[in-house]
């Protein structure tokens, strides 16, 4: 009975590091996936400006010309530098999800394990108070 007690204990400890673990695993999913908003954002708005310069009109020389379209390269070449990013984000999005995922597996396991092994303990103590041999009450 000692040894299920002392099981008892280490497993609630394992299922409270279990689920220091998860918060800590769901935090971190969270920020990837703040990040991957930010890029995304951050993708359309540079998709916007390129947008934007692409129709305009109103440059007074050649120089004017060739310098909206000096930035509309860089413009360009930063929405392609952006979709790298995106994709590296939401990789780790999902990785970091996954991790919280597992995480989450891990600690419910442990209560799992944790529950059935205080059930144990309940129905111990519950057969330890019936007396053995008692004869049941007789009916007067």
């Amino acid at each position: 009975m000692k040894a299920e007690r002392t099981r008892l204990v280490r497993l609630k400890r394992l299922e409270t590091l279990r689920g220091i673990a998860r918060q800590t695993a769901l935090a971190e999913a969270g920020k990837a996936e703040a990040r991957l908003a930010e890029l995304e954002h951050l993708g359309s708005r540079t998709a916007a400006l390129i947008t934007g310069y692409a129709m305009r009109s109103d440059a007074q020389s050649g120089g004017d010309l060739a310098r909206q379209r000096i930035y509309l390269g860089e413009l360009e070449r930063m929405v392609a530098r952006n979709a790298a990013d995106i994709a590296r984000a939401r990789e780790q999005a999902d990785a970091r999800a996954a991790q919280a995922a597992a995480a989450e597996r891990s600690r419910a396991a442990a209560e799992t394990r944790a529950n059935a092994t205080e059930a144990r303990i309940a129905r111990h103590e519950s057969a330890a108070s019936v007396p053995l041999g008692a004869r049941p009450p007789r009916p007067t």
